[in-house]
């Protein structure tokens, strides 16, 4: 057997990632592996497209979120299972499919762990395996620079989210599977095949990587007040509804805004936009996860 390792150079110290992983697959009976590091200009397809074309037995995403997201689209409707090594600043896939975050059991799970297929989404051209949104989230991702997330983690987004609290409001047309529009006031809309963030909040508790459906959860707080209260609902009453906190479900996703807003798939910006058009792809990708977590699932 013969694994891929896709690394992203930027988020670890390569070398020692390196023995770490050749050592622990040599011990377990795996052949040499595929290196692969990702480049500024190429964060992840080519080097997973070249996984594929090589046969490999398992692709090992040694990266963030960003890194993952980045190798969907050769990774998907392949059948080749794929494992994480969260080494990023969010590591939200993990978070939700249980895959621990300490590297030495992460890479544990890689070898021993069970597959599990889940779902993808898909805006446009580009798969998403967590959240893509609109709005506030979204402006928060592209004010919170890369220096701030690797000297304090997934906490620097704070700062920026206070920053975007008072940004002017949209006006949305929310469509779930062509039916007629809902059209609503909000601050930020995102739509995920999973539901949690992280520090365990359930924005999306309806939320399941497998369940052939994606979650939709609009957000209008307009004063202080109802920030607060939506930030009150998450973390206390994750089920209860709120007209500042309305979910959906569904699976083709149309949302529809008054203006050109950012917006960003997988915590990756993208052009700003009016609109954004999802649909899921159910059980599009294997990926290998603690066998605690597969029996649950």
């Amino acid at each position: 057997m013969r694994a891929a390792i896709i690394v992203n150079p930027a988020k670890s110290d390569a070398t020692d990632l390196r023995e770490d992983v050749d050592k622990t697959l040599a011990s377990a009976g795996w052949s040499p592996s595929l290196w692969l590091e990702t480049t500024p200009t190429d964060p992840g397809f080519g080097m997973a497209e070249t996984a594929v074309e090589a046969g490999v037995a398992l692709v090992v995403i040694c990266g963030g979120d960003g890194t993952v997201m980045a190798c969907l689209d050769a990774l998907s409707n392949t059948g080749l299972p794929v494992a994480v090594l969260p080494i990023g600043s969010g590591n939200l896939l993990a978070r939700n499919l249980g895959i621990p975050l300490e590297f030495d059991e992460s890479l544990d799970v890689a070898v021993n762990g069970d597959d599990r297929r889940i779902d993808l989404g898909r805006v446009g051209d580009q798969a998403f395996a967590v959240m893509a949104g609109m709005g506030f989230d979204a402006a928060m991702m592209a004010d919170t620079t890369e220096s701030m997330k690797r000297l304090v983690g997934w906490p620097a987004y704070i700062a920026s989210a206070m920053r975007h609290l008072r940004d002017p409001v949209m006006r949305i047309e929310l469509s779930i599977d062509g039916g007629p529009p809902v059209r609503r006031s909000a601050r930020t809309v995102l739509v995920g095949n999973v539901g949690q963030l992280e520090g365990g909040l359930e924005l999306l508790p309806a939320a399941s990587a497998d369940d052939g459906l994606l979650d939709v959860v609009v957000v209008a707080p307009r004063t202080l007040r109802d920030w607060l209260r939506v930030a009150y609902r998450i973390i206390r009453k994750p089920h209860t509804h709120d007209r500042h906190l309305e979910r959906f479900q569904g699976q083709a996703i149309s949302i529809v805004t008054d203006r050109d807003v950012p917006r960003q798939v997988d915590g990756e910006v993208i052009a700003d936009g009016r609109r954004i058009d999802a649909r899921v792809e159910p059980g599009a990708l294997i990926v290998r996860v603690p066998r605690s977590s597969a029996a649950a699932a």
